[in-house]
């Protein structure tokens, strides 16, 4: 957890070191977020200059030269309680030896904060400064970091805060990440105050998934598959056997365990139980229902048997997920290994 977070503090000063190739969209959502907090609190918004290495512009992923305030130099570093690597695609390999893995592995303090956008991680992994940190990267380089450093304890989750560490998948994940910030620098009201003059339904925390796409998750989406997920989807309240499941889908029972084996590496029934208790985590944090009626919408029979399940599978009681509501700043419960992400294809 952020020191600097954790107790009163003066205004941010958050750097956005810019490397060549990064989302413009994700830089405009940061500073679009921050200028409407510059709104609403003036000085005590704090700051977020756009650094680049030399202090040149640096093109973006849109080919348009961004202007940047300053240099990554250490008197600029001197001035940041939180340094942010805004990076896109998967970078080249990075030796030790790099200047900016140099510079980075220097930045270290223990009042500073470092992060990495959408690509960031890679940097700070590079640099080592990610040796037992959670870590979140943009799904679509989860593959690549992990075989790059195994070391790392890869998370599919929206943003990770770990110890002095903060990493974003990126995308508009950026204004979570920024929200997240906000609520714990000037407390939750604030931010969703923030949130709303970002026309935004709510704070997502940021142990809700990243949504992967089947096809891209597989590289080949089995149409049968998404065929029987989207029936799961679909009956969450009036649930379907698994029998009933082959016989929609045009199977049979031990085809149908076959294929979720091999592409998911998990029975039908264990991935139709997640999905559900994913659905009742989002409606704990979302709605005003009572954990009874929430329990028997996601097809569990009783209250006591939904809490015991949602208990072995979060680490937490549905009670304490409530409690916590819309908190985006609620710590990831770690008894229990991370659900899949929820999977996204066409099923026609």
């Amino acid at each position: 957890m952020f020191d600097w977070l954790a107790e009163p503090s003066p205004p941010p000063h958050v750097g956005l070191l810019l490397l060549p190739g990064f989302s413009l969209a994700e830089l405009a959502l940061w500073r679009t977020a921050h200028a409407c907090l510059q709104q609403l609190t003036g000085p005590a918004a704090g700051t977020c200059p756009t650094l680049s290495v030399d202090g040149r512009p640096v093109l973006s992923d849109l080919g348009l030269p961004v202007p940047a305030d300053g240099a990554l130099t250490p008197a600029a570093l001197d001035t940041l309680s939180v340094l942010l690597v805004f990076a896109s695609g998967l970078p080249a390999a990075l030796p030790p030896s790099d200047a900016l893995v140099v510079t980075l592995s220097a930045a270290i303090h223990p009042r500073r904060v470092l992060g990495g956008v959408h690509a960031g991680a890679f940097w700070l992994a590079a640099a080592g400064l990610l040796g037992g940190c959670r870590a979140s990267v943009h799904w679509s380089l989860h593959e690549a970091f992990a075989e790059r450093y195994p070391q790392v304890a890869l998370s599919a989750n929206l943003f990770e805060f770990d110890q002095q560490r903060l990493t974003c998948g990126g995308g508009v994940a950026v204004l979570d990440l920024f929200l997240a910030l906000t609520a714990r620098q000037h407390g939750q009201a604030l931010a969703g105050q923030v949130a709303e003059h970002l026309l935004l339904e709510r704070l997502r925390p940021g142990d809700e998934r990243q949504r992967v796409g089947l096809r891209t998750q597989l590289g080949v989406t089995p149409p049968k598959l998404a065929r029987a997920v989207a029936l799961m989807e679909a009956h969450m309240e009036d649930l379907l056997t698994t029998d009933q499941l082959a016989d929609l889908v045009g199977v049979s029972r031990r085809q149908l365990e076959r294929l979720f084996k091999q592409a998911l590496d998990q029975a039908p029934s264990q991935y139709y139980l997640e999905l559900r208790l994913n659905h009742a985590r989002q409606l704990l944090r979302q709605t005003s229902g009572s954990i009874l009626q929430i329990a028997l919408s996601c097809g569990f029979s009783s209250g006591s048997h939904f809490s015991n399940a949602y208990r072995q599978h979060f680490g937490v009681s549905p009670r304490e997920t409530r409690r916590r509501g819309g908190d985006a700043t609620a710590c990831r419960p770690a008894a229990s290994p991370p659900a899949r992400p929820h999977l996204e294809w066409d099923a026609g």
